[in-house]
């Protein structure tokens, strides 16, 4: 039989922090996965901040989630570019670069990325 899950981010069960202080994302673990709650500071970039936590030359992981604020711009490698802001569910499937636009922190939700996102290789 199922049963209720809660757990907050207030209290993670993980925090992963990116280089140069641009950011983290705290993960929390329900059901059959982990959602996190990351914030990407102005100046942030996927190829600067976690490639090198991530020994790829793009981000492998498949994200599904919603921004709570700011904007990210995510570039696939086929160069199919998307920016997403405040109120945007999306998808961004493995294999992108991503940055944040403006001088607001990106804040967002991923419910399908963290098993493997900025994780030291």
């Amino acid at each position: 039989m199922a049963h209720l899950q809660r757990k907050s981010f207030a209290q993670p069960e993980e925090t992963r922090v990116f280089t140069d202080g641009k950011g983290k994302v705290d993960i929390v673990t329900v059901g059959d996965g982990p959602i996190g709650l990351g914030r990407f500071e102005p100046g942030w970039r996927w190829s600067a901040n976690v490639k090198p936590l991530a020994g790829t030359d793009s981000c492998q992981s498949h994200h599904t989630g919603y921004v709570i604020s700011g904007r990210m711009v995510v570039r696939m490698t086929d160069g199919e570019e998307e920016e997403f802001g405040p109120g945007d569910a999306f998808v961004m499937p493995a294999g992108h670069d991503a940055w944040i636009v403006g001088d607001e922190p990106c804040v967002l939700v991923d419910f399908t990325g963290m098993r493997t996102y900025a994780v030291p290789q």
